[in-house]
């Protein structure tokens, strides 16, 4: 292949990239950090004058410090970071651009976005509005339904909008409630639980994460209810797209994909354009889409730990 002249010919320079993530606390995290190292096993193999160092973070403190040790000790020339939290980061990665490194903040965005050079996120809206719109028509549209949401962020807001905004041409559908569940199982047992103290008569639940939706299940068995038809979950955990594919719960019927892999994604697209000296486009957002039985092979992942 004939190389042409100009700066796409010029053999690219090195790029030191760090990566700042979450620690692997719930199932989500846990596959973040999984695809993060598959990405700098892979990447490293084929580029030679890229490194990659990963930094997890247990709290936005740490994240903080860990931020200012990949500029000072590891001279990094371009970081991915997955904020732990969108406030508290927001100043931290100023400060790191503000030294001339090349920045793309992962799904948690910050609260200014000046502070970083591109984001990348899974599709947020669309996370709200498919499971709404399959609950919705699964329902005949009428029915009770409640919600279990993940942390305050501003994509769990987006998420919750779009779900309103569908169930709001749904008159026949009701929200009975939708409380904060922190994407954690034990804490959607015990908002489970209160729901079905409650509510005599609950037909869908929206658990907008697949480890809430466990707990949620757990709930219900626990309760022996029976009038809850439908229990959809999220981000297309293994352990659920399994149960899809092997059509072993009833009321597991769908899902929506928003798979950590886009880490990967981000950590890739980062990387290969840093090494050719190109940007990346302001945003890239990696499609949220409904898993049914029909796809789930194609959204199992069974070496992942999510």
């Amino acid at each position: 292949m004939a190389f042409s002249t100009g700066a796409s010919a010029q053999a690219p320079a090195n790029v030191n990239l760090g990566v700042a993530i979450p620690a692997a606390t719930h199932g989500f995290t846990g596959g973040i950090v999984w695809w993060a190292n598959e990405a700098k096993k892979e990447l490293e193999k084929t580029h030679k004058n890229l490194k990659v160092t990963i930094k997890t973070a247990a709290n936005a403190g740490e994240q903080a410090n860990q931020l200012q040790d990949l500029v000072t000790a590891n001279k990094i020339n371009a970081l991915v970071i997955f904020p732990f939290e969108s406030a508290a980061l927001t100043k931290p990665v100023q400060q790191v651009k503000g030294k001339g490194v090349y920045v793309t903040v992962v799904d948690r965005g910050l609260t200014d976005p000046s502070a970083q050079d591109a984001y990348v996120a899974g599709d947020n809206t669309a996370f709200g509005k498919v499971p709404a719109e399959y609950i919705a028509k699964a329902l005949g549209g009428k029915g009770n339904v409640v919600a279990l949401r993940g942390i305050a962020t501003t994509l769990d807001n987006e998420r919750m909008d779009a779900f309103n905004s569908v169930l709001k041409q749904h008159p026949d559908i009701k929200l009975l409630d939708a409380k904060y569940a922190n994407w954690n199982r034990d804490d959607a047992f015990k908002v489970m639980q209160d729901y079905l103290t409650r509510f005599k008569q609950i037909d869908a639940v929206w658990a907008a994460d697949d480890d809430m939706a466990v707990g949620v299940l757990k709930a219900i068995d626990q309760a022996k209810r029976t009038d809850i038809k439908l229990v959809f979950g999220g981000a297309g955990a293994k352990g659920m797209v399994k149960t899809l594919m092997d059509a072993k719960d009833p009321r597991i019927q769908a899902n929506v994909s928003y798979s950590p892999k886009f880490i990967y994604d981000a950590i890739k697209l980062t990387a290969e354009a840093r090494l050719k000296g190109d940007k990346l486009p302001p945003t890239t957002i990696i499609p949220s889409v409904l898993i049914t039985k029909d796809n789930a092979k194609d959204f199992y992942f069974p070496n992942s730990p999510f």
